[in-house]
């Protein structure tokens, strides 16, 4: 299960002036702040009503990803950048405000895998039955719903001339967010997929890896160069010992590739420019794996990325039997290196 942080758009659904929305909102992320803080979640408040979305007006249908307008990029980029919602919604007439069916229908892919929670405010039914119309909606989109929810009547939250619901609606708030967490998580490698290009085995997908990666690239180094320090006889092997800070040092100056399935990182290779070389390093890939052409497979997108570069080097263990021989066949020969215990290859590329 993925442990990085989870972006969640708080959606302010109501437009009417004075509206309670806004109140119910501000109560919501106040109340969670502190769980929030402590589950890694960011919540980002935010009303449709500020998007300015007119009633859908892209001519291409929403699954084509294809927008013309300026709202439709800004209002794609933000969804397509957050983790899972929690909407805020009253409840119009038996159903959902209009303005949250058009912020909906507006986009396709960008929802799909993300969690979505309900906080509901109304008279008789608490806004219950908007919720229930909203579902019908989300889980065509393939967002997920939770099971937590929180209902509000509105005579019962209205005390003494404010907005201040009782204590078990903030602690079903606070469910809520919990169970969102716990789903967010969960449906990360489904996301990761869907955003991603395929991989060589079957449901494993291939993305740039990025800071937040760190943990598990640190894992996947120190299974991989056991086997390393074993063959060349030193434990002093960088990739033995980096923390995760330090990886993530180093994504930030590398491009680093990483393969993966259900959220477990396969196997990884980072490439860099010098002057007209391109660099190769950490190419590796999960011991139990090994044998099944991966390695070569990373090889080659790590390569994809010599345009413009005449030449490609790579160091390996001077006692890297195994690894030598891979990378010879690979079109790899050997060259002068003053780096005591590794030896540099290099294959040069056709002009």
């Amino acid at each position: 299960m993925s442990m990085k942080s989870l972006r969640v758009l708080v959606l302010i659904c109501s437009t009417r002036p004075n509206a309670l929305g806004p109140a119910v909102g501000t109560w919501l992320t106040r109340t969670l702040t502190p769980s929030a803080r402590a589950l890694g979640v960011e919540l980002v408040p935010l009303a449709l009503g500020d998007l300015q979305l007119p009633f859908l007006d892209e001519e291409e249908h929403p699954a084509g990803g294809v927008y013309q307008h300026e709202h439709t990029r800004r209002w794609s980029e933000t969804v397509a950048a957050a983790d899972g919602f929690i909407v805020v919604t009253p409840e119009y007439n038996y159903g959902m405000p209009a303005t949250l069916k058009n912020a909906l229908d507006y986009l396709g892919r960008e929802w799909a895998w993300k969690p979505v929670g309900f906080v509901s405010y109304g008279n008789t039914s608490a806004g219950t039955r908007a919720v229930q119309h909203a579902k019908q909606t989300t889980s065509t989109l393939r967002l997920v719903s939770l099971g937590s929810t929180v209902a509000l009547r509105i005579a019962d939250a209205q005390q003494q001339g404010g907005f201040r619901p009782a204590d078990r609606h903030a602690r079903a708030a606070v469910d809520m967010l919990e169970e969102l967490a716990r789903v967010g998580h969960a449906l990360a490698p489904l996301r990761a997929h869907d955003q991603a290009t395929p991989g060589p085995l079957p449901g494993s997908y291939v993305k740039r890896l990025h800071l937040d990666d760190g943990p598990q690239v640190t894992v996947l180094q120190r299974c991989c160069w056991v086997d390393e320090a074993v063959a060349n006889n030193t434990l002093e092997l960088p990739a033995l010992h980096e923390t995760p800070a330090q990886v993530r040092q180093w994504l930030a100056d590398w491009h680093a590739t990483g393969l993966w399935h259900a959220g477990r990182l396969l196997g990884m290779v980072r490439t860099v420019r010098h002057g007209s070389a391109l660099r190769i390093g950490r190419l590796a890939v999960a011991p139990d794996l090994r044998g099944r052409g991966l390695g070569r497979w990373l090889l080659r997108i790590a390569e994809t990325r010599s345009q413009g570069c005449d030449h490609i080097l790579l160091t390996t263990g001077a006692d890297s039997s195994r690894n030598l021989a891979f990378y010879r066949e690979q079109g790899y020969a050997p060259v002068p290196s003053t780096n005591n215990g590794e030896i540099s290859l290099r294959k040069d590329l056709a002009s």
